[in-house]
């Protein structure tokens, strides 16, 4: 792929509301986060258990412009300084992705600047890059994420080869229905991590499962099932139910599946670079035991930042930039797709 060997520097305005965060960001050569501005709306969505669309679409609407505003004056840039901006147009919930999209495409007719639409899952991959300025492809990456799970190859910027796939409820779905079913609320992923410090990971033997004849493919419904029934079961019996120690044994049984088949696929195809991407890759307890296997297997483990594993606008910038380097351009045709594959455009 063509690099910017010129001395011109590149600067990318990355917009993303592709759920419940609404943000921008300015960014430097695909790798320098000059500001990355995120309006959450967590707190709001808590009440309900989860992410009502309606109400972060209309609350995207509020925020969008503030959220420009804002990451502009940090990265102390105006709109003319600005080469191009990239958004996220898919996947996602439709209406939230069409006040990005909207505004993007309004900004970019109004000021005459390139617009390049975003793939939200290479957005998260792109992510590693602003952890790390020296990363290149290729690599394998595991994406983990409360929409999906997936097990790929970064072949060159923005080119994927998926290796495998949840066949079910994605990793961060799956700790979103058991922080639920044991009253720890919404979001789930945190909390569960957090309950799970405290307990024993190996107190409950819960199930890995696997797909046959599709080894580096993932499947969390069975696990699911069987900490439903547990919870299920000891209600009915009397029995009482220690959180710290559930959480942490469905946990240990989710991070072992993931870890697992991610070094056993980069072995497998020769790669001793391994990264991870997406709002479950925060997870401390999935940090800390990929970064062990790879130690183990002579191979390098790479994961963002916490503020780069939920979504945000500076990953989206950083996505944009390669492909703007490679001559992406959308037109105001742009629309959201909010079933967007990866590798689709």
């Amino acid at each position: 792929m063509e690099e910017n060997n010129s001395k011109k520097d590149i600067y990318i305005l990355g917009i993303e509301s592709s759920c419940d965060e609404t943000a921008a960001a300015v960014v430097k050569n695909g790798r320098e986060v000059l500001s990355n501005i995120i309006s959450s709306q967590i707190d709001i969505h808590t009440v309900y258990g989860g992410v009502v669309p309606e109400i972060a679409s209309r609350l995207h609407c509020e925020n969008i412009n503030g959220v420009i505003r804002l990451a502009l004056k940090e990265a102390g840039m105006g709109f003319q300084d600005i080469d191009a901006i990239a958004v996220t147009y898919g996947p996602g919930l439709v209406g939230a992705l069409l006040v990005g999209v909207s505004e993007a495409k309004a900004l970019a007719y109004a000021l005459s600047k390139p617009l390049v639409g975003v793939h939200h899952i290479e957005g998260h991959v792109a992510a590693n890059f602003l952890q790390y300025p020296d990363l290149e492809p290729p690599f394998v990456c595991l994406i983990v994420s409360g929409g999906h799970t997936h097990l790929v190859i970064v072949r060159d910027y923005g080119s994927f080869e998926i290796i495998g796939r949840s066949r079910d409820d994605a990793a961060g779905e799956a700790y979103d229905k058991v922080a639920r079913a044991v009253g720890l609320g919404y979001p789930g992923g945190p909390k569960v991590d957090r309950a799970a410090r405290e307990g024993n990971p190996l107190a409950i033997q819960f199930p890995r499962g696997e797909v046959k004849d599709h080894p580096y493919d993932f499947t969390f419904s069975g696990l699911k099932s069987a900490v439903l029934n547990y919870i299920n079961k000891a209600n009915m019996t009397g029995q009482e139910i220690s959180v710290p120690d559930l959480t942490a044994s469905f946990q240990h049984a989710v991070v072992e599946s993931l870890v697992q088949r991610t070094v056993d696929c980069a072995r497998a195809y020769g790669f001793k670079k391994v990264a991870m991407a997406g709002g479950v890759s925060a997870n401390s307890a999935l940090r800390e035991a990929m970064k062990k296997a790879c130690e183990a297997r002579g191979m390098e483990c790479y994961y963002p930042a916490p503020v780069y594993c939920t979504d945000n606008g500076a990953m989206i910038a950083a996505a944009g930039y390669y492909e703007f380097l490679k001559g992406v351009r959308s037109g105001t045709d742009l629309n959201a797709v909010p079933n967007l594959k990866l590798g689709e455009r």
